[in-house]
């Protein structure tokens, strides 16, 4: 039986918040049950799994489910500064990208026409692809509202905008973001979601930057989300120091991004110094120089080199690139379901580095040697706070 909300919705106040430590991850009784379900205790997702046989992997609640690809090709660089984005071949590379097996597909449409890309792409699939194509493509989408109130019919409006111009019955995947906490009505918006899903007009409900007491409050209410979509890299290990712990007993999986944090984690920015002017690559995206920022936050240029240096001895070893490494360690932390990887469409594509990322294998001293290196830097959950809480800071 599926779980379904609770239309009674608690008041945030009457719910014990999470204390975690690293000895114990016991949670309230409430979600007890869900630990000691047949299955349910996962402790790290596809763990051991290499290959095509790694390729997919199902995020679920209950009677809610979806097979998505671990490498998800993420559509929110389709606007701004990525450069003008020509639709014809925003959709042609879409479609190389299923051809390829990379088939699930993450759009965040305020950053650009991401879902009428969608729509195009799925007809081109009923129309040109075999039929079992549509059994396999995957399209995630996001609703970031303003904090209004939360009414049934507004939240069923804005859905129904997403149906319209992806073009499907059901969205497979409903990410949702809220601002402002003080404001409870993410649960009231949440709760509504979770009566479209039940509808049939929603397959899955998930989160987007949610942070881990709020997860909590969620769940505690009976909402089935599958997945929390948050900001994760070799860098920005701070998903593992709280989120992952509820993840794994309560089942929700972590969807990453900025996992190669906007190309910086990549050769391109190898053995570079950008404190001389014109010296290195430009940071000519807000991607990188949002990450840019980060890596001050954690230690630096100078330390940032000794990381890629050392992700370049461990991908030369296994004749692959530094992205690949990065990706691949990431998706190998606990709870962690798939990665993205920005697709610039029609512009630039990582199809052969994104597969090998199926294949790599690391070992413990490759693991041990990235480890030790991320763990040079800055504490970033005392600097920033918890997952999303970038977003929500002044």
């Amino acid at each position: 039986m599926a779980v379904v909300a609770v239309h009674n919705v608690l008041p945030c106040s009457n719910l014990t918040p999470l204390k975690y430590s690293r000895s114990t991850t016991k949670l309230p009784t409430r979600l007890e049950s869900r630990r000691a379900a047949p299955g349910s205790a996962v402790t790290r997702c596809c763990e051991g799994s290499s290959g095509e046989a790694g390729r997919l992997v199902t995020v679920k609640n209950g009677n809610d489910s979806l097979e998505i690809c671990r490498i998800l090709n993420g559509l929110w660089q389709t606007s701004g500064g990525w450069g003008r984005i020509d639709r014809d071949d925003a959709v042609e590379a879409m479609l190389r990208h299923t051809d390829a097996g990379l088939s699930t597909f993450d759009m965040a449409d305020h950053y650009g026409p991401a879902e009428d890309l969608y729509g195009i792409f799925i007809n081109r699939v009923r129309k040109e692809r075999p039929p079992e194509y549509l059994e396999k493509v995957r399209g995630l989408t996001k609703w970031v509202p303003p904090p209004v109130k939360m009414t049934s019919d507004y939240v069923k409006e804005a859905i129904n905008v997403s149906r319209k111009r992806m073009d499907v019955a059901s969205l497979d995947m409903l990410q949702f973001h809220w601002w402002d906490y003080s404001n409870p009505g993410y649960l009231d918006a949440l709760k509504h979601l979770t009566d479209l899903k039940e509808e049939g007009k929603i397959k899955t409900v998930a989160l987007t930057n949610f942070d881990t007491e709020r997860l909590q409050i969620i769940l505690e209410n009976g909402i089935p989300i599958v997945s929390n979509q948050v900001q994760h890299s070799i860098v920005d290990m701070r998903p593992q120091q709280k989120m992952a712990e509820l993840c794994i007993l309560s089942g929700v999986k972590l969807i990453t991004y900025g996992t190669v944090m906007g190309g910086l984690l990549s050769e391109k920015f190898l053995d570079t110094n950008l404190s001389i002017p014109f010296a290195g690559p430009p940071l000519n995206t807000p991607s990188l120089q949002k990450y840019k920022r980060m890596v001050d936050a954690w230690g630096g240029w100078s330390q940032f080199q000794v990381l890629l240096q050392t992700l370049k001895k461990v991908a030369d070893k296994h004749g692959v690139t530094i992205p690949t490494v990065a990706v691949r360690y990431i998706l190998d932390q606990p709870a962690v379901a798939g990665s993205m990887v920005g697709v610039r469409l029609g512009l630039s594509e990582h199809i052969n580095d994104s597969k090998k990322v199926f294949s790599l294998v690391l070992d413990e001293e490759d693991v041990n040697s990235i480890k030790e290196v991320s763990e040079r830097g800055r504490d970033l959950l005392k600097v920033i706070g918890d997952c999303g809480d970038e977003y929500r800071r002044a």
